[in-house]
């Protein structure tokens, strides 16, 4: 398979370079200068794409690659993916679900504990010397609290049973009720927000999910609220979010995510409401192997005529 073309969109884990290297005529797109001219030389080479959150292949970048038969994607979301334009020009495509599913869901937890503790706050209480003047304030008690759901997917089923070991009470939000789940179920996010303490964006990013989370929802949640985002930045109207905390008409949140990434707000960065991380949701060492074993294993099976690992087109 050396002689395979395949285009990595950018940076993404040292693993799975290598291990493309390995296997194929890798390309590193981040660092060709012209794009164009060299898209036009390598255009009947290049069979492959691998993409993640921040590249994938748009309409264009498909266009420019007849030869194109599979993306295979570095990240369970597809938002940076033209699926409907794979389909027309049968182009197959995957992705990461279930191996990322845990670690996702354990930060999500992590945030919610970190938020109402305010355990990143108390650190600094106790680096900066402060202790010794005296005792940090009181926070807030999170077992018990009535945790909200958007999204009741792979993930937000693994926070939910997580949580429920915490006795928070579950409620979510999908496009339409499943009967076989036994946790409140929502017809509206405004609902489900109004109905909760802490509300967990776990949804995939379309069309229809962004900005799912706006004023109306933000403040049905309210002063004591906490939103808690590991899905997408684009699930949140960012500048409602960011005027809501700084006005504390919203409790607070725990944000793995940005609309514009990684370009965050600087009104955020002097709120003791807020926990901000750099969008690490699958970023252990372990798992960031797994979903390149699961990328390379798709592109390995696509190329010997075997059935695909995690087929999504």
């Amino acid at each position: 398979m050396e002689s395979i073309g395949v285009l990595m969109a950018c940076p993404m884990n040292s693993y799975l370079e290598q291990q493309l290297d390995k296997r194929f005529n890798l390309f590193r797109f981040w660092t060709v200068p012209d794009k164009s001219s060299f898209l036009a030389t390598h255009k009947d080479s290049i069979r492959a794409v691998v993409g993640n959150v921040a590249a994938g292949a748009d309409a264009e970048l498909i266009e420019a690659l007849p030869k194109l038969e599979i993306v295979s994607s570095f990240s369970v979301g597809l938002d940076k993916i033209d699926l409907a334009k794979c389909k027309e020009n049968g182009i197959r495509v995957t992705n990461t679900p279930d191996v990322l599913t845990e670690d996702v869901a354990d930060l999500a937890i992590g945030l919610m504990l970190a938020v109402l503790r305010k355990l990143c706050e108390s650190d600094r209480y106790v680096r900066s010397g402060k202790w010794k003047k005296g005792d940090y304030k009181l926070t807030t008690k999170f077992t018990g609290k009535r945790v909200g759901i958007i999204g009741l997917g792979r993930i937000g089923v693994a926070v939910a049973k997580r949580a429920e070991a915490f006795s928070c009470p579950i409620s979510y939000y999908s496009r339409t009720e499943k009967p076989e789940i036994k946790y409140k179920y929502y017809p509206s996010v405004v609902e489900l927000a109004a109905n909760c303490d802490i509300l967990v964006v776990a949804c995939a990013l379309t069309a229809e999910t962004c900005h799912i989370v706006n004023r109306e929802v933000i403040d049905a949640l309210g002063p004591k609220g906490v939103l808690i985002n590991v899905g997408r930045g684009p699930h949140v109207d960012e500048p409602e979010l960011v005027s809501a905390l700084v006005e504390r008409r919203l409790g607070g949140a725990g944000l793995d995510v940005f609309e514009h990434e990684p370009e965050v707000p600087e009104e955020l960065f002097g709120l003791d409401n807020v926990v901000l991380l750099p969008h690490v949701g699958s970023g252990t060492v372990e798992t960031r192997q797994a979903m390149a074993d699961l990328v390379v294993g798709n592109l390995e099976a696509h190329f010997s005529n075997k059935p695909l690992i995690t087929p999504v087109v």
